[in-house]
Protein backbone atom coordinates (compact mmCIF):
# COMPACT_ATOMS: atom_id res chain seq x y z
CA UNK A 1 0.00 0.00 0.00
CA UNK A 2 0.79 3.72 -0.06
CA UNK A 3 -0.07 6.25 2.01
CA UNK A 4 0.42 10.19 0.92
CA UNK A 5 0.23 12.89 3.11
CA UNK A 6 -0.35 16.77 2.30
CA UNK A 7 1.05 19.79 4.16
CA UNK A 8 1.55 23.53 3.19
CA UNK A 9 -1.62 24.65 3.10
CA UNK A 10 -3.19 27.85 4.99
CA UNK A 11 -4.76 31.46 3.88
CA UNK A 12 -2.84 33.45 2.43
CA UNK A 13 -4.06 37.17 0.48
CA UNK A 14 -4.69 37.21 -3.04
CA UNK A 15 -1.41 37.30 -5.38
CA UNK A 16 0.28 35.60 -2.81
CA UNK A 17 1.70 32.00 -2.84
CA UNK A 18 1.94 28.80 -1.06
CA UNK A 19 4.10 25.54 -1.27
CA UNK A 20 1.87 22.23 -0.69
CA UNK A 21 3.86 18.78 -0.46
CA UNK A 22 3.06 15.42 -0.75
CA UNK A 23 5.07 12.74 1.08
CA UNK A 24 4.76 9.14 0.12
CA UNK A 25 4.98 5.95 2.17
CA UNK A 26 4.99 2.38 2.02
CA UNK A 27 5.23 0.78 -1.32
CA UNK A 28 6.75 3.68 -3.28
CA UNK A 29 8.65 2.03 -5.84
CA UNK A 30 5.25 1.14 -7.35
CA UNK A 31 4.63 4.79 -7.36
CA UNK A 32 4.67 5.94 -11.46
CA UNK A 33 2.61 9.18 -12.19
CA UNK A 34 1.56 11.70 -9.67
CA UNK A 35 -0.82 14.82 -9.43
CA UNK A 36 -2.49 17.26 -7.29
CA UNK A 37 -6.49 17.61 -7.74
CA UNK A 38 -8.75 20.45 -5.92
CA UNK A 39 -12.25 20.40 -4.49
CA UNK A 40 -13.92 23.55 -3.80
CA UNK A 41 -17.20 24.04 -1.48
CA UNK A 42 -20.46 22.74 -3.58
CA UNK A 43 -18.13 21.88 -6.62
CA UNK A 44 -16.76 18.59 -7.98
CA UNK A 45 -13.08 17.50 -7.54
CA UNK A 46 -11.34 19.09 -10.64
CA UNK A 47 -7.51 18.25 -11.89
CA UNK A 48 -4.74 20.87 -11.10
CA UNK A 49 -1.53 19.51 -12.46
CA UNK A 50 0.37 16.36 -13.15
CA UNK A 51 3.70 14.89 -13.25
CA UNK A 52 5.24 11.72 -15.06
CA UNK A 53 7.17 9.20 -12.50
CA UNK A 54 10.60 10.65 -13.67
CA UNK A 55 9.43 14.50 -13.99
CA UNK A 56 9.99 15.00 -17.84
CA UNK A 57 6.78 15.19 -18.17
CA UNK A 58 4.01 17.93 -16.78
CA UNK A 59 0.25 18.85 -17.68
CA UNK A 60 -1.49 21.74 -15.90
CA UNK A 61 -5.18 22.63 -16.17
CA UNK A 62 -5.69 25.67 -18.15
CA UNK A 63 -7.20 27.45 -14.86
CA UNK A 64 -3.67 27.61 -13.27
CA UNK A 65 -1.28 27.21 -15.89
CA UNK A 66 1.71 29.56 -16.00
CA UNK A 67 1.08 30.18 -11.94
CA UNK A 68 1.19 26.91 -10.67
CA UNK A 69 4.19 24.70 -11.04
CA UNK A 70 4.16 20.64 -10.24
CA UNK A 71 7.84 19.10 -9.22
CA UNK A 72 8.68 16.07 -7.71
CA UNK A 73 11.81 14.73 -5.19
CA UNK A 74 12.47 10.85 -6.06
CA UNK A 75 15.03 10.41 -3.78
CA UNK A 76 12.59 11.80 -1.35
CA UNK A 77 8.98 10.30 -2.44
CA UNK A 78 7.74 13.96 -2.33
CA UNK A 79 5.77 15.68 -4.90
CA UNK A 80 5.44 19.73 -4.74
CA UNK A 81 3.18 22.41 -5.75
CA UNK A 82 4.28 25.89 -6.01
CA UNK A 83 1.50 28.16 -6.72
CA UNK A 84 2.05 31.71 -7.71
CA UNK A 85 -0.71 34.55 -8.01
CA UNK A 86 -3.20 32.69 -6.09
CA UNK A 87 -6.16 34.16 -6.40
CA UNK A 88 -10.20 33.78 -4.57
CA UNK A 89 -11.06 31.07 -7.11
CA UNK A 90 -7.84 28.68 -6.22
CA UNK A 91 -9.42 28.34 -2.53
CA UNK A 92 -10.50 24.63 -2.44
CA UNK A 93 -9.07 21.49 -0.61
CA UNK A 94 -6.01 19.78 -2.40
CA UNK A 95 -5.49 16.71 -2.90
CA UNK A 96 -2.56 14.80 -3.68
CA UNK A 97 -2.65 11.88 -5.70
CA UNK A 98 -0.32 8.32 -6.93
CA UNK A 99 -1.47 6.44 -9.65
CA UNK A 100 0.12 3.31 -11.42
CA UNK A 101 1.44 3.66 -14.64
CA UNK A 102 2.17 6.55 -16.80
CA UNK A 103 -0.26 5.60 -19.20
CA UNK A 104 -3.65 5.63 -17.75
CA UNK A 105 -5.48 8.91 -15.73
CA UNK A 106 -6.60 6.58 -13.17
CA UNK A 107 -5.25 7.29 -9.90
CA UNK A 108 -4.86 4.67 -6.93
CA UNK A 109 -4.43 6.10 -3.96
CA UNK A 110 -5.50 9.72 -2.97
CA UNK A 111 -4.52 11.69 0.12
CA UNK A 112 -6.59 13.20 2.85
CA UNK A 113 -6.19 16.66 1.39
CA UNK A 114 -4.79 20.13 2.97
CA UNK A 115 -7.14 23.12 2.89
CA UNK A 116 -6.26 26.31 0.48
CA UNK A 117 -7.74 29.73 1.41
CA UNK A 118 -7.04 32.86 -0.90
CA UNK A 119 -8.62 35.74 0.69
CA UNK A 120 -9.45 39.27 -2.01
Amino acid sequence: QVQLVESGGGLVQAGGSLRLSCAASGRTFIIAGMGWFRQAPGKEREFVATISRNGGNTDYADSVKGRFTISRDGAKNTVFLQMNSLKPEDTAVYYCAARLSDYTSEYNYWGQGTQVTVSS
